[in-house]
């Protein structure tokens, strides 16, 4: 096996030790009790009474450091407590999950109405068929018609589960489960519950295993079906009856995870000296861009199965799923790209 010649620029050329780990995670902790005390000085969750201002940003890094506290559990779990982790992930997982779900009713909404005005403005944004101009203008008339009704129908829809959202945040906020959360992370921010052998303990294979899960995702899946500009079979399965989440998606998802895993994990091995991969932050966006697009679409589409809806509201929302389904591929095929270009990092 050839030596390797370690790069003495590269601060991870040499072992990184648990003691990276724990510092990691005690400013993740701080970061939390900041965010936790702005939170509860704005009085607001999530989006708060108006959907902007200080609890919007206090919601986000709140949602940002309990993401990344779990994260780094997930990745280097070797080397804490076996039982203080696995009672702290699925807790943490329960906690930003709730506290994300108004921002995303919220930006799903905007996304669908920005989405209808668009497809019922002007003749050369829609996406009209192969066809004469009278039935082109006749498939304008009709998505003008119903698009009013259909953007109405998604923003009570949205907006009740929005509200919904909103209250259980308030009720989990002041639950005695959130507090056994909260009082746990604040005794992270002094106390890092490391097994005897992390301050000798290299973090840097676990970080490269992060990495292999991300690759192996990535190489599973369906890349060619992502270079194509269309993609029937995932139009017909979001208007069909079933209301199940879209089989095409899943993996996609997946690998965002896992990306966001990987994206961490180089946070704890090079700390504030962390350099931005521009691969990976291309990637990353695109992954955004279909997770949104995704659940839009899925979200027409639940719009679309309401009872005794208008013809003309259907046909919108069936436009608007198509738009969205457009955008999910557009999204894989920009990271495809994305993917396939040769790693460039800058400090």
């Amino acid at each position: 096996m050839a030596q390797q010649h370690l790069d003495p620029t590269d601060p991870v050329a040499r072992p990184v030790t648990g003691d990276a780990l724990a510092g990691y995670l005690r400013a993740q902790a701080t970061e939390f009790l900041r965010a936790l005390r702005l939170h509860r000085e704005a009085g607001g969750t999530a989006a708060g009474a108006n959907g902007a201002g200080e609890p919007v940003d206090a919601a986000r890094a709140l949602r940002r450091s309990v993401r990344r506290i779990s994260g780094s559990l997930h990745t280097f779990r070797p080397l804490l407590d076996a039982d203080w982790s696995e009672r702290m992930r699925p807790e943490l997982a329960w906690l930003s999950g709730t506290l994300a779900l108004e921002y995303a009713c919220q930006a799903r909404l905007e996304r669908l109405l920005l989405a209808l005005h668009r497809l019922s403005g002007s003749a050369a944004d829609f996406p009209a068929q192969a066809g004469t101009r009278t039935e082109a203008a006749t498939d304008r008339g009709n998505l003008t018609v119903g698009a009013a009704k259909a953007g109405a129908l998604l923003d009570r829809q949205l907006t009740l589960a929005r509200t919904r959202a909103h209250s259980t945040a308030l009720q989990a906020l002041g639950s005695s489960r959130f507090h056994a959360v909260a009082d746990n992370i604040a005794v992270l921010a002094s106390e890092v519950p490391l097994v005897k052998t992390a301050t000798v303990t290299d973090l840097r294979p676990l970080a490269t295993a992060a990495e292999e899960r991300l690759t192996d995702a990535v190489t599973a899946l369906p890349l060619v079906t992502a270079g194509h500009p269309y993609n029937a079979e995932a139009l017909i399965h979001g208007l069909s009856p079933d209301p199940a989440p879209h089989p095409q998606d899943t993996p996609w998802h997946q690998v965002r995870l896992l990306l966001r895993l990987h994206r961490y994990a180089r946070e704890v091995l090079y700390g504030e000296t962390a350099p931005v991969d521009v691969r990976l932050l291309a990637a990353g966006q695109a992954l955004d861009r279909h997770r949104d697009a995704s659940e839009a679409a899925a979200a027409a589409a639940q719009a679309a199965r309401t009872p005794r809806i208008a013809p003309a509201t259907a046909y919108a929302l069936g436009v608007l799923h198509a738009d969205q389904r457009h955008e999910v591929e557009g999204a894989r095929f920009a990271f495809q790209r994305a993917w396939q270009k040769e790693a460039v990092s800058t400090s």
